[in-house]
């Protein structure tokens, strides 16, 4: 009577379980979400870095993968195992390709990669892009069909993502009247695509940077850098109307558009609110056996390496980094930069994780040269 008790407790919760994560053995399924939000009209996006966790699904093998991109019991794993190899190896690898709906992705070709770079833990993927637009007319799709127009008009390959239906608008006029300007200034006649590089370059990225740094959207839960953005570039260029923002930020934002700008090229790192010349990091390493002497000497001579020290548990390398930063580049791009080009290209590695430290306190100590 006990045992059929058991039992009956454990299926009962087993089936609470299965309640509250439906199909989880299996990733998404691309047709399913594509009939779900009618997303048949396509865009090219090009080659692009895409997040991995953002990537939920698959187009044609969704059955073959658990819902952590593990490939089940019954699928071949040769390939699995060649591509991890080439990964350890360092051996490049070309682009997946992915098809978006939304902020997601799913694999049209390179389920073993995502595969392996999950397993590995990789933060990000070199992706040939294609996406799909809604075109139920929701209020979040019609956003989302601003944005396609915004990326098919300007070719820019950053991310802008609003929030609010009709302000993509706004930034193509910004774009728009940027591109007259630089007529007048260069004497040439810019493409609008080509003043949008220099708009998002000079004018957006800094803007954005200001804004991040200055702490602004901690009094505005649920809305991105971007909206801030075209809230702030609106009242200041458009309409005229500023308003206080704080933290010595209305200093740095002029109430014309091209006079920020030259501002922004004039202004050196030091200068803007609450930020600093360059970027602490720490990066976790897993390396093959027997190897990790030679990566921590190979680490070691990385002039941005601060520290090194071979662990024990769960990762085998700890690593500090200082990188300088400059204003057009995020912290996310130079920090991904230096670990995919200086880092991950090592022979002997397996995986890394990078952590970014968000408040810090630091105790003056004597320098260590060596400690065993």
């Amino acid at each position: 009577m006990a045992i059929f008790s058991l039992k009956s407790t454990i299926a009962r919760l087993r089936d609470r379980v299965g309640k509250h994560r439906p199909n989880q053995d299996k990733v998404g399924s691309f047709n399913d979400r594509q009939k779900k939000e009618a997303a048949f009209d396509s865009r090219v996006r090009g080659i692009r870095t895409i997040p991995i966790d953002r990537i939920v699904g698959s187009v044609g093998r969704y059955q073959d993968l658990d819902d952590r991109f593990r490939l089940k019991p019954h699928v071949p794993s040769e390939r699995l195992e060649r591509i991890k190899e080439a990964m350890r190896e360092g051996r490049p690898l070309p682009p997946v390709r992915l098809y978006q709906i939304k902020d997601e992705y799913y694999v049209m070709d390179g389920n073993h990669r995502i595969a392996a770079a999950k397993e590995f833990g990789h933060d990000e993927i070199l992706a040939d892009v294609i996406e799909f637009i809604p075109s139920s007319t929701t209020l979040q799709n019609l956003v989302f069909r601003d944005r396609a127009d915004f990326f098919d008009r300007t070719q820019l390959k950053g991310d802008i993502q609003l929030t609010e239906v009709g302000q993509y608008a706004h930034l193509l006029k910004q774009i728009e009247d940027h591109r007259a300007y630089l007529q007048q200034e260069r004497s040439d006649s810019p493409s609008f695509e080509t003043a949008a590089q220099d708009w998002y370059k000079t004018i957006y990225r800094p803007l954005c940077k200001i804004i991040r740094r200055g702490r602004l959207l901690e009094s505005l839960p649920g809305r991105s850098v971007a909206d801030l953005y075209a809230y702030i570039a609106v009242h200041q260029w458009e309409t005229g109307r500023r308003r206080w923002y704080g933290s010595g930020i209305d200093e740095l934002i002029p109430e014309d558009m091209e006079a920020f700008r030259k501002k922004m090229m004039e202004t050196k790192d030091c200068d803007y609110p609450e930020m600093r010349r360059g970027i602490t990091a720490f990066i976790l390493m897993n390396v093959q056996a027997k190897k990790e002497f030679k990566v921590v000497d190979k680490i070691y001579e990385l002039e941005e390496v601060r520290e090194v020290h071979s662990v024990h548990g769960d990762v085998d390398i700890l690593i500090k980094i200082f990188l300088s930063r400059d204003l057009l580049s995020s912290d996310a791009e130079i920090i991904s930069q230096f670990v995919h080009e200086k880092i991950r290209q090592l022979p002997g590695v397996i995986s890394t994780k990078t952590l970014i430290p968000g408040y810090s306190k630091i105790k003056e100590s004597r320098k260590v040269e060596e400690q065993s």
